[in-house]
């Protein structure tokens, strides 16, 4: 075996060294893995409106995602609100989800209660309440439960407060392998900066966030006004850091493929620039397209994007 280098091999080491120490370090994963940039699924949300219509029903939500080119789903608790602890429900959804080849991803919990609530003994019973969401995740074999960080008072009132609830509810989680997120889903935690503070102080590896493209007004009943929004590009970097899952959020698409109310190539640059390479889940929640039709124009404009970052 030869040992030394010549000093042409030597220079030319060190020039395919640093021109791949220039490429981001998704793209390096990519090159060593042979995987994409990332990985696309569907959001149950998405489907709502079918869902809310009796169109279809929760156990059909993997064959649905399978018809439409997915190959892994995130459910939202509200379609099988009171199936979190039927053991015989769940083992029907990991069959269906198993006969159509997807993965399930992560639940999405809301009405459980204000996890921040100013209240300790409602704190503690809306932690209480995630248990039985953590213990299903648990058993579909999620990596992830998305909370949401609701509290009342001050800008750091808050902070302490939703960093408590989220504290205890994921060190309940940590045994169970099941990670706890937090989508900026309206009021301070629409806010990046006061949400990747919350983050800091819980201080924990398995209590993440799941940033929403979308979801950056600070008060909906004044979604109108410039002013309650938080930009969403500059808080999708703020919470990348923290981030275990991605949400695509979209409403309307142009005759071009691409959606109208953000730049998607903006913000996928934004998660890629993070280090970020995990999943990226499609949650169209528009009324220009078909619920199906919606979700499809996410998931191509998202394979677009990620064909032309790959190139």
């Amino acid at each position: 075996m030869k040992t030394n280098l010549t000093r042409r091999e030597s220079l030319k080491a060190i020039g395919a060294f640093s021109l791949l120490s220039a490429i981001s370090p998704n793209l390096r994963a990519a090159m060593r893995a042979d995987t994409p940039l990332f990985r696309i699924s569907l959001a149950q949300w998405s489907l709502h409106k079918l869902l809310y219509a009796n169109e279809i029903t929760n156990l059909d939500f993997a064959g649905e995602a399978r018809a439409m080119g997915f190959d892994a789903i995130e459910y939202v608790n509200s379609f099988f609100k009171d199936k979190a602890e039927d053991a015989g429900y769940l083992r029907e959804m990991n069959a269906r989800a198993a006969d159509n080849g997807v993965t399930q991803l992560l639940i999405m919990c809301d009405g459980e209660g204000a996890l921040g609530d100013a209240d300790a003994d409602q704190r503690t019973k809306a932690v209480e309440n995630h248990h039985k969401w953590v213990r299903a995740a648990k058993t579909l074999g999620c990596h992830s439960i998305r909370v949401n960080a609701a509290s009342g008072g001050s800008y750091e009132e808050q902070q302490k407060l939703a960093a408590d609830g989220l504290r205890r509810l994921t060190e309940y989680a940590q045994p169970y392998g099941i990670n706890v997120i937090v989508e900026n889903h309206g009021g301070y935690s629409s806010n990046g900066e006061w949400l990747s503070g919350v983050m800091r102080r819980v201080d924990h590896p398995m209590c993440g966030t799941l940033p929403d493209f979308g979801n950056f007004c600070m008060d909906w009943s004044r979604s109108a006004e410039p002013d309650a929004w938080y930009d969403r590009y500059k808080g999708t970097g703020e919470l990348m850091p923290f981030a275990k899952a991605v949400s695509a959020k979209s409403h309307e698409f142009d005759e071009q493929g691409n959606e109208t109310g953000t730049d998607y190539r903006r913000m996928m640059k934004v998660v890629l620039d993070s280090g970020y390479c995990g999943w990226v889940g499609v949650e169209y929640e528009g009324s220009k397209h078909a619920p199906r039709d919606g979700s499809v124009l996410t998931r191509k404009l998202l394979e677009t994007i990620r064909e032309e970052m790959s190139a």
